[in-house]
């Protein structure tokens, strides 16, 4: 068996077998992308934990996996509800609000998956109420459509458990929540927010807003970040205009597919310094969702 320093044969059969473990690997990878990170809603954190099933599936016995997606599939998430567990105790030292890490789904073929369930920030935030095994079982189900026989195997438990774990997560996503309006709403409401936020503009602010508009600035402790939610249609369009002054300057706007949703980037001098999104109703916007923490904005690409 070679060794990491001793060369193999370009067509022997050990290389051979790793060529078949990489084609298969790469042909389902944009799902175990998927899975992993509507599990930890981190681009980072799902890269670095798909590269760690392929280094199973590397030094597996591939030879006794009957279904190798399957197989794949069952890892990835048993691999992501461990990580989520402790990427919730890491988060419990985040300084001011904590937002989900956004994806350029306009671009980036990682999350190719068969459905977009379960992808926007909204819906990845509803999903911080679920128990890590709850996520997975409503990932499996509503984002991937697995059956529930199969889910039940992945999570080693039975078909009626992972039944109920959906049932549970299903009335925990749907606690106050309202439908959201039409994609191409939900970008005219984001464009016309932009206007009137550049402007400092209150009145215009407002007519926009739900009455319960809350505005999350996800710094981590960034320097003049908002450290707590901004609540109501008033306080928001007030937050806004006092930041109007410096806030924009120098900064480029482009309206780009963020998570399956319109969202603009901001970019100061080539670079990505931010990410604005909103979320609406039909009673308006009711979430202004700011990311600025630079670590948040590394898969997003740096010139637009």
């Amino acid at each position: 068996m070679a060794t990491g320093t001793e060369s193999v044969p370009e067509h022997g059969p050990e290389q051979h077998g790793l060529d078949e473990a990489a084609a298969t690997f790469t042909a389902v990878r944009p799902r175990l992308f998927g899975i992993a990170y509507r599990m930890l809603a981190s681009a980072a954190e799902a890269e670095d934990l798909v590269q760690e099933v392929w280094l199973r599936w590397q030094a597996y016995d591939r030879a006794r996996v009957e279904h190798p997606a399957a197989f794949l599939a069952t890892t990835t998430t048993r691999l992501a509800v461990n990580a989520l567990k402790s990427a919730r105790a890491r988060r419990e030292t985040y300084i001011g609000p904590w937002l989900p890490e956004p994806v350029d789904t306009e671009a980036d073929p990682y999350l190719g998956a068969e459905r977009g369930e379960a992808l926007e920030f909204a819906a990845l935030l509803l999903m911080e109420r679920l128990s890590p095994n709850e996520r997975a079982a409503y990932v499996l189900r509503v984002a991937f459509d697995y059956p529930y026989g199969q889910i039940a195997e992945i999570l080693g438990t039975s078909e009626a458990s992972v039944r109920q774990l959906v049932s549970r997560a299903r009335k925990h996503m749907s606690v106050g929540r309202r439908a959201a309006v039409r994609p191409d709403a939900q970008r005219r409401l984001l464009s016309a927010f932009l206007a009137a936020a550049k402007h400092g503009d209150m009145g215009e602010l407002e007519k926009l807003f739900a009455a319960d508009v809350t505005s999350l600035s996800d710094g981590n402790g960034a320097h003049q970040v908002s450290r707590r939610p901004v609540v109501g249609a008033g306080r928001v369009a007030k937050f806004l205009a006092a930041i109007a002054d410096w806030f924009w300057e120098d900064l480029e706007i482009d309206l780009v597919e963020v998570n399956g949703q319109t969202a603009a980037v901001l970019r100061r001098d080539g670079g990505v310094y931010g990410v604005i999104t909103v979320g609406a109703t039909e009673e308006g916007i009711d979430q202004v969702l700011w990311i600025v923490n630079p670590e948040k904005l590394t898969a997003l690409p740096q010139r637009g």
